[in-house]
């Protein structure tokens, strides 16, 4: 949980945003914004107020496809996906994002 908050907030300072601004774009208080960064553990609910506060989405990612989307996100290629029969990520970041690998 500790490496999404930590994106939470690394998001808002992006954004020029104070804790206290996060009252009016998610709709929670100041004081439970605050706790939610510091203390970790929100509810679902909130995690979702926070990030459309923050102009962002909350996603599932499959761990085998992490490498890749993290990959498409920094624009550069990824080791983990096949080569021979893919475009460039460059030509379709999100290519096979969601697809099983079974």
């Amino acid at each position: 949980m500790n490496g999404l908050l930590e994106q939470i907030k690394k998001r808002r300072k992006q954004l020029g945003l104070k804790q206290a601004d996060m009252m009016l774009r998610a709709g929670i208080s100041r004081q439970q914004y605050q706790h939610m960064e510091s203390k970790g553990n929100p509810r679902l609910d909130t995690l979702e107020l926070v990030a459309k506060g923050l102009n962002s989405e909350l996603l599932l990612i499959p761990k085998e496809k992490v490498l890749a989307v993290k990959a498409a996100l920094e624009g550069t290629s990824s080791a983990a996906a096949p080569k021979a029969s893919q475009k460039s990520l460059s030509d379709d970041p999100w290519q096979d994002m969601l697809e099983d690998d079974a």
